[in-house]
């Protein structure tokens, strides 16, 4: 009985932790722009070799498709000499910008695995137990510095399946 409260808390928190962020961020209503951030984004081509998306730290109107910067007062001046897939560059950006920070949270935990399995090796003194601790401390930051390596390549297959190069 006491099993099934806890896990229906834990199950209602998860829920409202999912939920109630997706509720607010609707209230505001769909962006109108994004900011293009990442120079692998900026660099797409398309067939006829002209730009598929706008230059990095400029921003692409979705509904336009048009290149814009952003002035002072916060207000947008655009260019609608060309026009840009604008959907497919904040999607690519967006790609770029998640594999990053978990290319970044991946490898920095992946080095602290590998110092506490090392200071466990070396400190072992004979233990097998302890050496087998930072032996399994040491490949399971292997296998983290693999996914990592694996989250860079993600961007390269997005663009493969939504058929950008």
């Amino acid at each position: 009985m006491n099993k099934k409260i806890i896990l229906s808390l834990i199950a209602f928190v998860a829920l409202v932790g999912i939920i109630a962020p997706v509720a607010v961020f609707a209230q505001s209503g769909a962006p109108e722009q994004c900011k293009i951030t990442k120079d692998a984004v900026a660099d797409q081509k398309r067939v006829d070799k002209s730009d598929m998306c706008p230059s990095k730290d400029s921003y692409c109107q979705f509904d336009k498709g048009y290149k814009g910067t952003k002035n002072d007062d916060g207000t947008f001046t655009w260019d609608d000499s060309v026009k840009y897939d604008c959907g497919l560059c904040c999607l690519l950006n967006s790609v770029y910008t998640v594999t990053d920070w978990i290319f970044l949270f991946l490898m920095a935990l992946s080095a602290l695995m590998i110092i506490i399995g090392a200071f466990n090796y070396v400190t072992s003194a004979g233990n097998p137990e302890k050496t087998k601790t930072g032996r399994d401390f040491i490949m399971y930051a292997a296998i983290g510095i693999a996914i990592a390596l694996f989250a860079k390549a993600i961007p390269a297959i997005v663009k493969m399946m939504i058929g950008m190069n």
